[in-house]
């Protein structure tokens, strides 16, 4: 109020009216927004590049051709010549997967099973063969099991280099493949043993691997029994061994709408039908 007098005062006095001086405006504060980042030679600080693996048809030319030589206990059916019902059998899981690529996009197919020895990599084998036999097709067949990898001593090549080498470094892409004589088979082995297998798998590159295969293959399945980033699954599981648990327990750990379909090893004729149909009708 001492002011409020001393301005009535002096205005009576006739000097200057009183005005009431507006405090400082409050200093900025400092911008809480993030600093634009700038590119420094192509990258921005803090943010991972993109990775390009440039993964292209090109390259299938610079791959080592060996002899087809499966080794005695491999297991492997020539598909071409026989017709007995494990072979046909395959032939018509061949056909169901085709049909299924006319679709949807299905490229990149994961063969994995519950449990060891359920005959997984039986399975992935003999189904790449059976789609390398279409002569469109260019199939690629990876053991990405770098924990028990089988593949370089069913078809008795070098284990590396490999998958792991490439993963690493070590060597170029077409390096790390191998191709059959007189087939569109290209085999990726598991490649040199390493410590940290589930690190390896989860970088980065061998994700980006499964979206750039395509450019090349028609057909890439994988050796694993890990769930990954591939277009579809296959699940395998052996009669009279998998239990309806681990099959419950299997689905629930994949994605079920990745699942394309449950493939039964060692079933007779006679107990196939009701033993699959059991597994799939209560998966569902």
């Amino acid at each position: 109020m001492s002011r409020v007098h001393d301005a009535l005062r002096r205005a009576e006095q006739g000097g200057l009216p009183y005005r009431e001086t507006a405090p400082p405006p409050p200093a900025e504060e400092p911008s809480r927004r993030a600093p634009e980042l700038t590119p420094v030679n192509g990258t921005v600080p803090g943010v991972l590049p993109p990775v390009r693996l440039n993964i292209h048809p090109g390259m299938l030319s610079e791959v080592q051709m060996l002899p087809f030589k499966p080794a005695p206990e491999s297991h492997l059916l020539d598909l071409n010549n026989s017709h007995d019902t494990p072979a046909e059998e395959f032939r018509t899981l061949r056909t169901r997967l085709n049909h299924l690529q006319t679709l949807q996009p299905l490229h990149t197919v994961v063969v994995t099973s519950p449990s060891p020895a359920e005959g997984k990599s039986f399975t992935a084998v003999n189904l790449a063969l059976a789609q390398s036999h279409l002569a469109e097709s260019s199939v690629l067949l990876a053991d990405f099991d770098l924990r028990r990898p089988i593949i370089h001593n069913l078809f008795q090549i070098d284990r590396a280099p490999g998958l792991s080498d490439y993963l690493t470094g070590q060597c170029s892409f077409p390096q790390a493949l191998r191709r059959l004589e007189g087939m569109n088979l290209y085999l990726l082995p598991a490649g040199s043993p390493v410590k940290n297998p589930l690190e390896l798998l989860n970088m980065r590159q061998a994700k980006v691997l499964f979206e750039e295969l395509p450019r090349s293959f028609n057909w890439a399945i994988f050796d694993t029994p890990l769930a990954t980033l591939a277009d579809g699954t296959i699940l395998v599981v052996k009669i009279g061994s998998t239990t309806f648990d681990n099959v419950t327990r299997a689905m629930q750990s994949l994605c079920e709408n990745n699942v394309l379909g449950i493939v039964a090893n060692g079933a007779r004729a006679s107990e196939l039908y009701s033993k699959y149909t059991y597994y799939y009708s209560r998966s569902e």
